[in-house]
């Protein structure tokens, strides 16, 4: 007896589950960058609005490129999606560092 797929739905969201706990450590990971940052050089001066927002936008990315990839189904379009995504999470990036679209 199998107890570990139970009624064959769980296991696409456990998937999906361990998916998003990955980009939110991934996110962690990625912010102890700044953060370690600033306690050696006065160059990296962020608030912890600064923190907020790129937790949201590098997560919100993650999260949507799981979501997005778990519904397609080849790998060309997991990559066509990763490279939108990305598309999009630069720009965004460089408009909230410097104003680039101004």
């Amino acid at each position: 007896m199998n107890t570990t797929m139970g009624n064959g739905r769980g296991g696409a969201e456990n998937n999906i589950s361990r998916d998003i706990a990955r980009v939110l450590a991934g996110t962690g990971l990625l912010l102890l960058v700044p953060l370690a940052a600033m306690q050696f050089t006065d160059e990296v001066v962020w608030t912890l609005s600064d923190f907020v927002f790129a937790a949201l936008l590098i997560a919100g990315t993650g999260i949507a490129y799981v979501l997005i990839a778990s519904k397609v189904k080849t790998s060309r379009q997991r990559m066509i999606t990763a490279a939108v995504l990305a598309c999009v999470f630069l720009t965004v990036w460089a408009e909230l560092a410097v104003g680039l679209l101004d």
